[in-house]
């Protein structure tokens, strides 16, 4: 396990079916402590493909999977919803939380994978919802109204994603950034977190990744994807 503040960790449990259809296994990414599945080290810049699997089903280089690899079904467009923005962050902060998911969205959008990422207004039936509460950082999670996500711990920020059964597709993503992210981090939070809820869970940690990727574990340098992460998101989809 690789320590530090921004961790993620992996809870596996069967969630009511309130915002998912099924009964699903639930995957919690920014929550301190973390296990290695979540955190993987680079020693170096590694192959695409050692790339692609580290962050797509946590990999070491060379090495076998850790985890599952989960994709959305992309048929369709996956349905983005900035569901609240609590009064902590009225003024800048909120003009740059919303800045932030309009430049994630768009930065995803223009991959060229086999994906679409629609904006839908607050209360319209989303697959991805994203709140920015007035919480604490270590406290539980609590005011959603999505009972896979109230009760959950957050760290600055996380990402929780229902699964089906079988471990391979998602089924519904969530993500809630707490009081404790800076603004300045809005933007490269944000990216993080929704190229996480795409599929690429695993945060890749090495000198060689900081202010390349956005899945570069304990960094917010990144706002733009980097190439292998452009590699990874056309190899997943």
């Amino acid at each position: 396990m690789i320590p530090g503040p921004a961790l993620a960790r992996v809870l596996a449990r069967v969630c009511a079916p309130v915002c998912v259809p099924v009964c699903s296994v639930l995957l919690l990414l920014g929550a301190a402590p973390a296990p290695a599945a979540d955190v993987v080290a680079a020693p170096g810049r590694l192959s695409d493909s050692d790339f692609y699997r580290l962050v797509s089903c946590a990999a070491p280089p060379g090495g076998a999977c850790a985890r599952p690899m989960l994709r959305w079904r992309s048929e369709s467009p996956i349905r983005v919803a900035l569901r609240r923005i609590d009064p902590g962050y009225l003024g800048r902060p909120k003009q740059r939380a919303e800045a932030a998911l309009t430049r994630a969205l768009r930065e995803l959008n223009a991959t060229g994978a086999r994906f679409h990422l629609a904006r839908v207004g607050p209360a319209d039936r989303a697959e991805i919802t994203v709140f920015f509460l007035d919480l604490d950082p270590g406290v539980s999670i609590s005011g959603t109204g999505i009972d896979w996500v109230d009760g959950a711990q957050i760290d600055e920020i996380a990402t929780l994603i229902a699964v089906d059964p079988d471990r391979t597709r998602i089924l519904g993503a969530s993500i809630v950034v707490a009081a404790g992210l800076e603004t300045k981090a809005f933007e490269a939070a944000m990216l993080k977190a929704l190229t996480r809820a795409m599929g690429l869970t695993t945060e890749v940690a090495g000198t060689a990744y900081q202010g390349i990727s956005p899945l570069a574990h304990d960094s917010y340098a990144a706002t733009r994807l980097g190439p292998q992460d452009l590699t990874a998101l056309r190899q997943h989809y």
